[in-house]
C-alpha cells in the first residue's frame, strides 16, 4: 500500500482493506489512472457496481466469478445491491467517476446505507476529480469557482414556460451571481443546451464556455472560451465538464428599496407603483426567505415582485397583471433588472392560479374585483405558516378586507403607513405627505394552531 493512502486512512479504527465494501473514483484512462491499493480492491472484490463504460475499463482485472453490477438507469438499486453482498460476507467495490464526494454517488450511497466513510463497513477513495483535470488544462484556478451539477435525467431545453421546477434553473440563477462556473454535465443535459439556455436568457455575451471533453482516452479534446453562439450549434464528446467564464463583473445589485423613479410606470398616469417605503414594508411582512415561492397579484409596474425576486435568490416569484400597458411595463422592468426566477401572466386573477405552485408568501396589490375569491383562494393555497400580505388605498377595499377575514375566522392585522417626504420650497424644504396606505396582513395557520 501506498504511504499517501496510509496517510489517508491513519486514523481509522479499520485498516481501508479490511473494510468490505469500497466507493472507488476511476477515471477514463483505467487501470493507469489508479492507486495500486484502490486497484488491489477492485481485484479482489466479490461484487463490482459500475456503469457501463466504468465496468469496461476494468473488465480485465476482475477476479473469476465476479458479479458485475451496472448501475446505469438503476441507481436506486445500489444500496440494495451493496446490503445483499454485505449480508453474504462479501466484499463489494462500487466504481465512481473522479471524487466520488464531489457531485458523485457516495454521498447518496452512505446515506441510503445510513453509515458514513469512517465505519467499518464502507470506505471512500477519491480520485482526481474532472472537475481538477479540466481546470489544469485550461489553466483556471479553480479555488473560487461555483460548481453545478446536471448529471440528471433529460431535463429538456429552456424555454417561456420553463420556471424553478426546471432542471437548468439552479445552473441559471448561478450565472447571475458567479464569475466562474464549473458544471458536470449528462448525456442528454449537453454544454450546448447549456448555452443556449444562456442565449434565452440574453446572457451569451456575458460568458464564454469552454468544454473539456473524454478526458484521459485518445478521443480528448479540450474546446477553450467558445462563444456562447458557437457552442450553442455545437457538438462535444461524452463525457464533459463545462467551464463558464463572466467576460463582464457580476453587478453588486440592490436587493431591494429602488427608488420609485428607478422603474417604468404608466404613462401618462405615472405612479402605479408601490411606493418605496410602503414596499418595503411590505416586503417585510411577507417574510421572504432565500428559497421563497411568492405569488405576486395586481402586478402594476412590478416593483414588490421583482425585489421579491431578487430577495428569494433560490426561490420564484409567480405574477399577474390583467392590464396589457401595465404588464408591458413589468416586463420592461424585468428585462432591465435582469432578473430570470420570475414570470408574469397577463391574466385577470383568478386565472391561471391554480397551476402555481404553493406559495410561501402572497402579495395583493390590486384584485380587480374579485377579493373575497382571491383572499379565500390564498389563504386555502398558502403553506402553513406563510403571510397573505395585502395593500390598500381606499377604504371600502379595505372594509371588505377586514370583513372577509372576520368571516374566516384567522388572525390578522393592519398597519397604516402614510409617508411624507421632503421638497424643495425656495432655499428650503418642506414636507408632502403621499396617500395613506393600509397593510393587511394574515398569517396561514401552522398545523399546531389548527
Amino acid at each position: 500500500m501506498s504511504s499517501s493512502f496510509q496517510n489517508f486512512y491513519k486514523n481509522d479504527s479499520q485498516q481501508p482493506w479490511q473494510k468490505p465494501c469500497q466507493i472507488i473514483g476511476v477515471l477514463d484512462n483505467g487501470v493507469d489512472g489508479l492507486d495500486p491499493s484502490a486497484l488491489h480492491f477492485i481485484k479482489r472484490s466479490d461484487v463490482v457496481i459500475g456503469g457501463t463504460r466504468t465496468l469496461l475499463l476494468f473488465n480485465d482485472v476482475f477476479k473469476s466469478g465476479v458479479q458485475q453490477k451496472d448501475l446505469t438507469g438503476q441507481i436506486s438499486q445500489v444500496p440494495q445491491w451493496i446490503r445483499a453482498a454485505l449480508d453474504a460476507g462479501q466484499n463489494v467495490v462500487v466504481l465512481a467517476t473522479g471524487d466520488p464526494l464531489c457531485h458523485g454517488i457516495a454521498k447518496y450511497l452512505l446515506t441510503k446505507l445510513n453509515i458514513d466513510n469512517r465505519s467499518d463497513d464502507c470506505a471512500v477513495i477519491p480520485n482526481t476529480s474532472t472537475l481538477q483535470l479540466a481546470c489544469a488544462h485550461l489553466g483556471i484556478a479553480w479555488q473560487s469557482a461555483h460548481i453545478c451539477s446536471i448529471h440528471i435525467n433529460d431535463v429538456g431545453e429552456w424555454d417561456d414556460n420553463a420556471d424553478h421546477t426546471h432542471g437548468l434553473y439552479t445552473l441559471l440563477q448561478a450565472c447571475q451571481q458567479h464569475a466562474l462556473i464549473v458544471v458536470f454535465t449528462s448525456p442528454q443535459n449537453i454544454p450546448d443546451r447549456i448555452a443556449r439556455m444562456l442565449q434565452h436568457a440574453g446572457l451569451a455575451d456575458t460568458f464564454t464556455i469552454s468544454v473539456a471533453a473524454q478526458l484521459l482516452t485518445p478521443d480528448e479534446k479540450i474546446h477553450r472560451e467558445l462563444t456562447i453562439s458557437d457552442a450553442a450549434s455545437m457538438s462535444f464528446g461524452d463525457p464533459n465538464i463545462v467551464i463558464l467564464q463572466r467576460q463582464t463583473a457580476v453587478i453588486d445589485t440592490l436587493l431591494f428599496g429602488l427608488e420609485d423613479n428607478s422603474y417604468a410606470q404608466r404613462k401618462p398616469d405615472k405612479g402605479l407603483i408601490t411606493k418605496r417605503e410602503v414596499r418595503a414594508v411590505s416586503l417585510a411582512r411577507l417574510q421572504l426567505r432565500k428559497n421563497s415561492i411568492v405569488w405576486d397579484i395586481g402586478a402594476g409596474s412590478g416593483s414588490v415582485g421583482l425585489e421579491a425576486a431578487q430577495l428569494c435568490t433560490a426561490g420564484y416569484v409567480y405574477a399577474i397583471e390583467k392590464n396589457q400597458a401595465d404588464a408591458d411595463i413589468v416586463r420592461q422592468n424585468q428585462t432591465r433588472l435582469g432578473i430570470h426566477n420570475f414570470k408574469l401572466f397577463e391574466a385577470k386573477a383568478p386565472e391561471h392560479l391554480a397551476d402555481w405552485p404553493v406559495p410561501d408568501a402572497v402579495f395583493i396589490g390590486g384584485s380587480g374585483g374579485e377579493l373575497q375569491e382571491l383572499i379565500t383562494l390564498c389563504l386555502q393555497r398558502l403553506d402553513k405558516g406563510g403571510w397573505l400580505v395585502m395593500n390598500f388605498v381606499t377604504l371600502e377595499n379595505l372594509n371588505t378586507a377586514i370583513e372577509i377575514l372576520k368571516q374566516l375566522a384567522v388572525n390578522w392585522d393592519v398597519t397604516q403607513l402614510q409617508a411624507s417626504r421632503s421638497q424643495p420650497i425656495l432655499h428650503m424644504h418642506r414636507m408632502q405627505a403621499e396617500n395613506p396606505v393600509w397593510i393587511v396582513c394574515v398569517q396561514a395557520l401552522r398545523d399546531d394552531h389548527e
